[in-house]
Parts: C-alpha cells; structure tokens; sequence
C-alpha cells in the first residue's frame, strides 16, 4: 500500500505541496529547518555588512544588537573565519571584519559555511548512501528541493540583504 502511494505521483505532488503549505504556516513540527546556527550567522554577518564601512566590529557589539550571546557569536566566527568569510583584527581597536565586500558574499557561502549541504535528505548528496536510489521516484523530488534551496541562497548576497534592511529598519535584523 505504501508503495503504491510512493508511486502515484499526483499523491506525492499533493504530499510535497502541503509539505510546503506546512512549512509557510510556520508549523514547526512539519518543517525542515535551517539550524540556529545558521540563522544566527547570516544575522551576524549582516550585522557586520551594515558595518562594513567603520572597520572592525567586536562580538560584543554585535552581540547586543542580534541580542546573541558572545559566547555563541565566538563559535560562529571561529566557523565563518574558517570559512574565508570573516578576518579577525587584533588589538584595541580589533574585532571582525568581512574579507569581501558585501555583493560578493552569498547566502548559500554563509549556509554552507554553517549547515553543509541543503539537501533535505542525505541520497541527494550520495546516492550510494541509499541502496534505493537508482530507482526510488522521491530522490530526484528531494533534488529538485534542494537546487531550488541553492538557487535562491545563491542569488542571495549580503548586499541584497542589507538593502532589504534598509527598508524594513536597522533595528530589525
């Protein structure tokens, strides 16, 4: 019987449509969800792209605008500077700095630095992983997913986000 819904596609069609509905109505249950992680990174590097232009940043600064503990912001830049996103200034006058400017980072550098791969499911990425993926009709689905996940983070930059918060207001990032 499970089969036989996996295979009728207008049943999948359906199921991933009000997967997706699930997901705009905010049912946390039925979501696949970006880490805190990554929410917060992409929070903090937009922090520092509105700052960009004032030299370094220091985490507590940040900090107590995103309202993001330090000790949280320091495993996310140790992660991001790993990353070639962010360089650390040392000093009195020290703390982070982007390493490029904001229209050359991307979401998807960001989310990638933090999470990995979108791929909602693990055979996307390693079909080997999953002795069903030669002939199993959702991984191709779960695919598409995730190039639509990559096609928007990576049309994404920093600069189009800090431009999207100068419409909405700096106090709410």
């Amino acid at each position: 019987m499970l089969l036989a819904l996996i295979l009728d596609k207008p049943f999948l069609l359906r199921y991933i449509y009000e997967y997706c509905d699930n997901k705009i109505q905010n049912r946390s249950d039925k979501v696949v969800k970006l880490s805190t992680r990554g929410r917060y990174a992409v929070r903090a590097m937009l922090d520092l792209a509105l700052q960009s232009g004032d030299g370094p940043t220091l985490i507590k600064d940040i900090s107590e605008r995103q309202q993001i503990s330090c000790l949280y912001l320091e495993q996310l830049f140790t992660r991001l500077k790993a990353a070639g996103l962010v360089r650390s200034v040392r000093g009195p006058r020290g703390g982070f700095m982007l390493t490029k400017p904001p229209r050359e980072i991307r979401f998807s550098d960001i989310v990638q630095a933090m999470e990995g791969s979108t791929a909602p499911v693990e055979c996307v990425d390693n079909a080997r992983l999953c002795s069903r993926a030669d002939f199993c009709v959702t991984r191709p689905v779960w695919s598409e997913v995730k190039e639509a996940m990559d096609r928007v983070l990576t049309a994404t930059t920093l600069e189009d986000l800090a431009g999207r918060q100068g419409r909405n207001g700096v106090e709410n990032l």
